[in-house]
């Protein structure tokens, strides 16, 4: 259960952000529940500066009016962003606690959890890990991670961090790990890597150093256009033609992984690459040997 301090931190948070500046008379009346004593607020400030990054500043002058000074982190700081919606999530499902079996959640495995709880632990002191791998396609290998970032994407959680048996940076899923270990030997996060680069022109988790982004154009058809534009396949996506109840073409920049050929299939006749060729034909390609299947 989400504590109410924090769902007073979230509250705070979103009421400062919808109406700009409050006075602490104003807040205490909107808040609209227990009294809300001065000190408990000054506590509160002080714990959403820690917790969010968010400096809930006063005005030096009467009336005495508090504001949020750095809005902006909550565009930088994906992390510390995702972690308010999050919180304001289970606040609204809580409020709804009657409806709990009307709102249904698929579940993570327990070992998925088990570790995410112990990279995050290891990610925190820089040390590495050993931890036994099973790929679906491959036996089993042991590996010695340094685990730089984490990724969730399609509801499976990964880690990606320098692997000393592939001299590479390698991302791995929390799933298909076995037995697995912090070790006592410590690595130093390189400089120049940045988890948000690292992923910026893939769709998933699938990169390496040999692939290159390309621009990728998509032709889109009427049906699935509205969708397209409300949930942006990439960041990079760019809407650069357009005709009206026929379809849109999208363009992205983006390196031609696993997940971004599937992620077209998915979208079977809605969807037709129009660029770059390789991809066009791989797709094609695809759809032949699965309507063979059909014959």
């Amino acid at each position: 259960m989400i504590s109410k301090t924090i769902l007073r931190y979230v509250w705070l948070i979103n009421t400062l952000l919808e109406e700009k500046s409050l006075t602490f008379e104003e807040i205490d009346l909107w808040q609209g529940r227990d009294p809300y004593p001065l000190r408990s607020f000054h506590e509160h400030r002080k714990g959403i500066k820690e917790l969010f990054g968010i400096d809930i500043k006063c005005t030096t002058k009467k009336p005495y009016r508090y504001y949020i000074a750095n809005p902006e982190v909550l565009n930088t700081d994906k992390t510390r962003k995702w972690l308010l919606e999050s919180f304001a999530m289970m606040g609204r499902l809580e409020e709804g606690y009657t409806l709990k079996n009307r709102i249904m959640f698929e579940d993570y495995a327990k070992k998925t959890l088990d570790n995410l709880e112990l990279f995050i632990k290891a990610m925190k002191a820089n040390n590495e890990v050993e931890l036994d791998y099973y790929p679906f396609d491959k036996p089993m290998e042991t590996f010695h991670l340094h685990p730089y970032a984490m990724k969730v994407y399609n509801r499976r959680w990964y880690v990606a961090g320098y692997i000393k048996e592939k001299e590479a940076i390698r991302c791995i899923a929390l799933d298909r790990i076995g037995e697995i270990s912090i070790t006592k030997t410590t690595f130093e996060m390189p400089d120049d890597f940045s988890a948000h680069k690292y992923f910026a022109n893939t769709i998933g988790i699938f990169t390496n150093e040999q692939l290159q982004p390309k621009k990728v154009r998509l032709r889109v058809g009427a049906k699935a256009v509205e969708y397209f534009r409300s949930s942006p396949l990439h960041k990079s996506q760019e809407e650069v033609a357009t005709k009206y109840n026929e379809y849109s073409d999208f363009q992205y920049r983006l390196c031609l992984t696993p997940e971004l050929k599937t992620a077209i299939l998915s979208y079977a006749d809605l969807v037709e690459v129009l660029e770059p060729q390789e991809l066009r034909d791989e797709i094609k390609e695809r759809i032949e040997k699965c309507l063979t299947k059909y014959k």
